[in-house]
């Protein structure tokens, strides 16, 4: 609560520093399917929206607190020290856009899963109707779109993905190239799901990848783990020269920001 408050008060001067700023928020987006058409499942899934992604962003796009939260404050044994001048700042308060970071989906059920997997905060059963990483993270640009379009008509702010990518294992081949296929067909999947949420009327104003180069994970701390379009010679335990190499991934992207998103 004083995270928020301190966060509306951050908004407020900004925009009396420049009525032109452009202020917004930072989610952790994840997408969450129902296991089954139980309707336990329905309701669980129902409540994971709600917590891992609505109660943040109605604070700061909204200036409230959701009527779930009392539900939510309830089950955690939490009582907020709210005064109202809090209430004032939250209000008065609210962000200009919406950003997240999205990388997979995620299901929910009440019931026991054959086969589970886990990554990005979130564990839940594996679905069977998508391919997964080497981290056992989701490949689901479908679920981009999906959260796009619920977030935009929930909100009706600009919204843009700040965080987007596909972890895996590079090879260098023998004459120093890498070949990441498997990245490219990842990012230009999740583009062409962007641009049909677009057509839709999603107001999406912009799109970065998690990241450019590669880097220290920094939810493992592995190095192994790789986002990048350029590989950085250095392994988990700290060897290499840090020599940059240009993935087969960072040509294609040049071209798709050159070509504006026409040329995947």
């Amino acid at each position: 609560h004083y995270q928020f408050v301190a966060s509306a008060r951050a908004v407020q001067i900004g925009h009396e520093t420049d009525p032109d700023n452009m202020i917004r928020c930072m989610i952790c987006g994840i997408t969450f399917y129902p296991g089954t058409c139980d309707p336990e499942d329905i309701l669980l899934n129902r409540h994971s929206w709600e917590r891992g992604i609505f109660y943040c962003g109605d604070v700061q796009c909204k200036g409230k607190y959701p009527t779930f939260a009392k539900r939510l404050w309830a089950e955690h044994k939490v009582n907020l020290d709210i005064t109202e001048q809090d209430l004032k700042e939250l209000k008065n308060g609210c962000v200009d856009m919406y950003t997240f970071s999205y990388y997979m989906s995620s299901i929910v059920s009440t019931h026991k899963a054959q086969e589970t997997v886990s990554g990005n905060f979130t564990a839940g059963a594996k679905n069977p109707y998508l391919q997964y990483s080497d981290w056992g993270w989701a490949f689901d640009p479908k679920g981009l779109r999906y959260y796009l379009e619920m977030i935009y008509d929930r909100y009706e702010k600009p919204i843009m993905v700040v965080e987007n990518g596909l972890v895996a294992y590079d090879k260098i081949e023998e004459d120093g190239s890498i070949h990441d296929s498997y990245r490219i067909d990842y990012h230009r999947d999740h583009i062409k799901e962007m641009a049909n949420a677009i057509d839709n009327g999603v107001d999406l104003i912009g799109y970065t990848t998690w990241g450019c180069i590669d880097l220290v994970s920094a939810g493992t701390g592995e190095m192994r783990k790789r986002y990048g379009f350029i590989y950085v010679d250095k392994d988990d335990e700290g060897n290499g020269t840090y020599d940059r190499r240009k993935k087969d991934s960072y040509y294609w992207y040049k071209k798709v920001i050159e070509s504006r998103g026409t040329q995947l």
